[in-house]
């Protein structure tokens, strides 16, 4: 509860935390009496305090504190229940993130809102590429002004390389190297140094520092309070909701600070581990992984903590991923209990009783949205089937008692995990890998991006495990957690062990050198001269370069393994059957493809947003049989009006499917499944049973997708051309990337502004027109036409899709992929 005292003084800071803001430049930013109430909720609490010019702002609380409302109040994706957010000292009400960053706002959101499917330069410019004069996107200016944000801070990357390809600490360099791309007045930072490296905290910082000189405002929302009191001008700290109190560095006591927050003193952040250490029960013996370590050689005992430092690229969290089984080392030698052992998998190690908690907590830990029961339960799932069936108690039974002694905060455990709070969703990381028993747990980053609260409450988890005979190896970029936790740390540099220290011989001065080959300069030396370094390339990038060639890049995409299918699968048949290389054969089979790639690539439009569409081949069905229909009843209007006609008849339905989804929130699976059977159902009627067969339409119709332009069937030039206008627009395009972008990840295109709803619409309803399209060449190609065109198609189509890379979960996928998969498939049915 927060005292009398303390809330009249939060009443006096609020009243004057906006008017009369502390510091030298004048407020630009900020919240004034700003209340958020969710349903029954109060989320915020008439909380006022403002961003300064040349200032930063510090933004304390526990996880549920309101610190991430804030962020997301000032970024434009909430709007105050009451009060409101002030821009240049006027009321502002920001309908989107566009709106905010219009305004000059930039957010480093807490969890990166990236891209993993798309390039390191685009997820840099994604919402704001540059252009060319004739509106396509300026690739080599963007390339260019990516490699010197990123260099900016101490990164450096292939622009065009994938961004899924880098590690979790070098995606969150790539985010700032994003916020600082738009040059904004405004800097909010949510969490920005969870996952870097005290280097890359430094270079950060030094980022930092230039924009104070440029007169940015800025927000620090952070854990860690020695990069709080480090980097901050003014702390205001926040507790339920509400604001506690704002004050300058200089006049708040650490100690001070963190009673703010938790509402009590808190102590035993860094427990003493007593644990009475026992035999040696893991231990690495000149272990190698080419291009990640080399040689190195450790060893950790029952009820020990071994610590392992170094900055990120070291090779830290490539030694935990081998210990345990998930990549397997060049060489040297894994012992348990003194006797050999090789991994082929994480199984094998979970088996020899060994967890992993990974730092990536989102990515590879969490299925976030399952709930509490189910996450903590994944790494014993065979053992909570009673009678072949899922037991719920079982589950309780196995996962509550850590889940208790990790004193989580849930309403249900039923729960599900994306709407817990950072540090919460850690403690159901680390309840899963409990409830397997381990005798040996590799924790990477256990506390990163946690408030001080929960990180107590783990730290003294981890000493409890150590005093139950538990050999624990901590992987921490935070200096004070390795010192204070750890019984002995071992420091890597660019792959190799370069030191060893004691509980007693460890001090931050030593640790850093040893990190950062600084010898004989003080960590502050250490610190400035990795100001002048050159930029950091991890040792990944150094040993395998990425190349820009073109044909490079090509040589490993997925379109190389389908030539290769498709000749494996066309030599054999004509080695047979010489014939299938006849003209009339030729012609035939083109003239099909044609076909299934015009659908096809309907089907991408959709897929790469993360839907789908089951109702193409109906679309194409009931824009045949109408186009079929008016050459039928009036040849005089021409083939043109029968194109026309279909593609009609396609955005019709194309558009009214996009609409229910976008605007009606339904699934497109269950949408289009429906629509499926509606669209054969008004061409069932409209059909009548009856037939137009090829006397029935003028000839000029017939003749149009058989006649030949050059010795090409006119269809297939129109394959051509379609296909090569799709790859110009989606390669070249904003809104093409941005089509790309919702569907790697639709939380981070929302973040960044990009009009999901309405380019999801847009999707539904080009692939409609195309599917269209592809109806009127249907019913010209094959003549005969009636309500059972097309029947069954939609499997072909996806299936041609998925053969040419398409990801069904979206984001992924191109042109000449799905163009390569229409040609497999019908190489291996023809």
């Amino acid at each position: 509860m927060v005292s009398g005292a303390e809330m009249a003084d939060s009443a006096r800071l609020t009243q004057t935390a906006y008017a009369n803001p502390i510091g030298a430049g004048h407020a630009v930013i900020g919240l004034d009496g700003a209340t958020k109430v969710f349903g029954g909720t109060i989320a915020l609490r008439n909380v006022s305090f403002s961003l300064n010019a040349g200032e930063v702002l510090a933004l304390l609380g526990e996880n549920g504190a309101g610190k991430s409302t804030c962020v997301k109040l000032l970024a434009g994706l909430y709007r105050p229940t009451a009060g409101s957010v002030v821009l240049d000292n006027v009321p502002v009400a920001f309908g989107s993130p566009l709106d905010s960053q219009r305004a000059g706002v930039a957010v480093m959101h807490q969890h990166p809102g990236l891209f993993p499917d798309l390039s390191v330069a685009e997820n840099v410019f994604m919402g704001h590429m540059p252009r060319q004069a004739g509106g396509g996107i300026d690739q080599a200016r963007m390339n260019q002004e990516t490699a010197r944000l990123l260099a900016s801070v101490g990164f450096e990357t292939d622009p065009e390389a994938p961004l899924g390809q880098l590690r979790t600490s070098e995606q969150q360099l790539v985010e700032i190297a994003r916020a600082l791309s738009r040059d904004a007045r405004v800097l909010i930072m949510d969490e920005p140094t969870a996952a870097l490296s005290q280097r890359e905290v430094t270079r950060l910082f030094s980022v930092v520092a230039e924009l104070k000189r440029r007169g940015v405002a800025m927000m620090f929302v952070g854990h860690r309070m020695d990069e709080i009191f480090k980097v901050s001008d003014r702390i205001a700290v926040l507790r339920d909701g509400a604001l506690v109190g704002i004050e300058t560095v200089d006049r708040l006591p650490r100690e001070r600070a963190i009673q703010w927050m938790v509402g009590r003193e808190l102590s035993g952040l860094y427990p003493v581990n007593a644990a009475v250490k026992g035999g040696v029960v893991l231990e690495a013996k000149s272990l190698t992984r080419t291009g990640e370590f080399q040689a190195i050689d450790l060893a950790v005992r029952s009820g020990e903590i071994l610590g392992i430092g170094g900055l990120v690229g070291s090779g830290r969290t490539e030694i935990a991923r081998t210990l345990f089984g998930i990549v397997s080392p060049t060489s040297g030698s894994i012992l348990i209990d003194g006797q050999p052992v090789a991994f082929a998998n994480p199984s094998q190690a979970m088996s020899a009783r060994i967890a992993y908690v990974s730092e990536d907590r989102l990515g590879q830990s969490l299925v976030t949205e399952f709930p509490i029961v189910t996450n903590a339960s994944l790494t014993v799932l065979d053992r909570t089937v009673r009678a072949g069936l899922f037991a719920k108690q079982a589950v309780l039974d196995l996962v509550v008692p850590h889940l208790d002694r990790l004193k989580l905060r849930y309403s249900s455990y039923d729960q599900p995990v994306n709407t817990l709070s950072g540090g919460n969703q850690q403690k159901v990381v680390l309840a899963k890998w409990l409830a397997t028993n381990p005798r040996l747990l590799i924790l990477d980053e256990p506390t990163q991006g946690i408030d001080v609260q929960s990180k107590a409450e783990v730290h003294s988890m981890i000493a409890d495990l150590a005093r139950q005979g538990i050999a624990i190896i901590l992987i921490s970029s935070e200096m004070p957690e390795l010192i204070g936790m750890c019984d002995r740390i071992v420091v890597l540099r660019e792959g190799r062990k370069t030191a060893e220290f004691s509980r007693a011989e460890a001090t931050q001065e030593a640790v850093l050198r040893a990190a950062t080959d600084a010898d004989g300069a003080t960590p502050s030396q250490a610190i400035r001269a990795d100001h002048t370094e050159k930029p950091v390339t991890t040792v990944s990038q150094t040993t395998e370069p990425r190349s820009t060639s073109s044909w490079a890049s090509l040589l490993v995409r997925r379109e190389i393994g389908l030539v290769a299918a498709m000749l494996a699968i066309i030599v054999p048949v004509s080695l047979i059957n010489p014939r299938i290389f006849s003209p009339a054969n030729l012609t035939s089979v083109a003239m099909d493809a044609a076909l299934l790639i015009v659908a096809t690539l309907a089907q991408l439009l959709v897929l790469i947003t993360r839907n789908i569409d089951l109702s193409i081949a109906s679309v194409i069905g009931l824009s045949a049989y109408a186009s079929a229909l008016i050459m039928r009843s009036n040849p005089a209007l021409g083939i043109t009006t029968g194109l026309l006609t279909a593609v009609a008849v396609g955005l019709a339905c194309g558009a009214f499917n996009g609409a229910v989804i976008t605007f009606g929130r339904v699934p497109a699976i269950v949408v289009t499944l429906g629509t499926l059977t509606v669209f054969r159902g008004v061409n069932s009627l409209w059909a009548a049973g009856k037939q137009i067969s090829a006397d029935q339409v003028p000839q000029a119709w017939l003749d149009m997708t058989s006649a030949k332009v050059l010795g090409v069937p006119l269809v297939v030039l129109i394959a051509i051309a379609i296909v090569l206008a799709a790859a110009t627009a989606l390669k070249r395009t904003t809104i093409g990337r941005e089509l790309y972008a919702i569907g790697s990840n639709p939380d981070g295109a929302r973040l960044i502004g990009i009009p999901i709803r309405r380019h999801i619409l847009m999707a539904f309803t080009i692939a409609g027109g195309l599917a269209g399209l592809a109806g009127a060449l249907w019913a010209s190609r094959y003549a005969t036409v009636d309500a059972r065109v097309a029947g069954g198609y939609e499997l072909t189509v996806i299936a041609a899709a998925v053969v040419g890379g398409v990801a069904i979960r979206g984001g992924a996928g191109t042109v000449l992929g799905i163009v390569l998969g229409a040609l497999t498939l019908l190489a291996a049915t023809g």
